[in-house]
């Protein structure tokens, strides 16, 4: 004898329907509060990689590593760029025409990249970055960078990732800093950069690059 299937009771469906409908409301949530990533990939392959590549790990130190860069550093560091606040010949022109929202997508893409080790040129010259980066220099007043920037070199929300940082990158910076030639970010680092020497200027830049 052939057992009879019953259709699903009036209540039964309308159970399904509610959480058919309740789940299409979280997939919708989600979509809407992720970024738009594919837009973020288009300003990078018609713009970024060219200096930066397209993952973030550019090949020439004179241009920053932005694989893994805090994504809100990054997104105020374009918006100054546009506004020009920081001046670069350079980024001025790729910033024209984005917006607001574009450099926050930017932002969580480079952050999103996966980051890689780097083996150090000089291991020596970066054991001498080490006390640097993690005590200072307690007889010039030189405060040590991990005291801000995390003993890992990650940075936080308003300070970049040093971490991976090409040396001669950074060492164009702390120079910059020391000049007043970048007068965008926090004011510690006029006088941080101002009282390093030649030598512990490469030796800490030396040894932020092998940071992972």
């Amino acid at each position: 004898m052939r057992r009879r299937i019953l259709p699903p009771s009036r209540s039964t469906v309308v159970k399904l329907l509610l959480s058919a409908l309740a789940l299409a409301a979280a997939s919708a949530a989600v979509a809407k509060e992720s970024p738009d990533l594919a837009r973020a990939q288009e300003i990078v392959e018609g713009k970024c990689f060219i200096c930066h590549g397209a993952d973030g790990e550019s090949s020439s130190p004179v241009f920053p590593r932005l694989a893994g860069q805090n994504a809100a550093y990054v997104a105020r560091q374009l918006a100054d760029y546009a506004s020009g606040k920081r001046r670069s010949t350079t980024m001025q022109p790729m910033v024209e025409g984005l917006t607001a929202e574009d450099f926050k997508l930017l932002g969580t893409w480079f952050e999103t990249r996966p980051t890689r080790a780097h083996d150090v040129e000089d291991p020596e010259l970066a054991q001498m970055g080490r006390f640097i980066f993690t005590r200072g220099n307690p007889y010039s007043g030189v405060a040590s960078c991990a005291s801000c920037h995390g003993a890992d070199g990650h940075g936080s929300t308003t300070l970049p990732r040093l971490a991976g940082q090409h040396a001669q990158y950074t060492e164009n910076q702390l120079r910059q800093f020391n000049k007043r030639e970048r007068t965008n970010d926090n004011a510690v680092m006029h006088t941080i950069a101002s009282k390093l020497t030649e030598l512990e200027l490469k030796a800490v830049a030396s040894y932020i690059s092998g940071l992972k």
